[in-house]
């Protein structure tokens, strides 16, 4: 029996997370858990971190650092994949930081398009397969 691998969408506005969940649905063998809070999103990862694939967060959240929410979520499990959105420029050292040490392996500017986001998640999706059987 083939494990589903799992998704998390982490955005504080739950009318996104109801339509991304909705478009996900159609990857065969995932699951997707969405969360306003990325607190508990951390959390969730914690207990299944060796069955996440990726994580699509918001850059904005309430609760946690900007970026502190995917450099904890590489140090639990470095092969997951990391997607961040947002409707803002961002000039930040550690940002840049982060996407040279792969920690962020994507940035999608907001609004986004669905199929390009399903897109990026094939993409982010294949390559973690790819750095799993290396």
């Amino acid at each position: 029996m083939v494990k589903k691998r799992l998704i998390a969408i982490v955005d504080d506005e739950p009318d996104i997370l109801k339509l991304y969940q909705d478009f996900f649905t159609k990857i065969k063998g995932i699951s997707i858990f969405t969360f306003t809070d990325p607190l508990m999103a951390l959390e969730h990862f914690r207990m299944n971190k060796n069955e996440y694939v990726l994580v699509i967060s918001d850059l904005r959240m309430p609760n946690l650092d900007r970026l502190e929410l995917v450099k904890l979520i590489k140090d639990l499990n470095h092969l997951v994949r990391t997607i961040l959105m947002t409707a803002f420029a961002i000039k930040d050292d550690l940002f840049q930081e982060y996407l040279r040490e792969e920690i962020i392996n994507d940035i999608l500017q907001e609004p986004i398009l669905l199929p390009d986001l399903y897109d990026q998640v094939r993409k982010q999706l294949r390559m973690y397969y790819k750095l799993k059987r290396l």
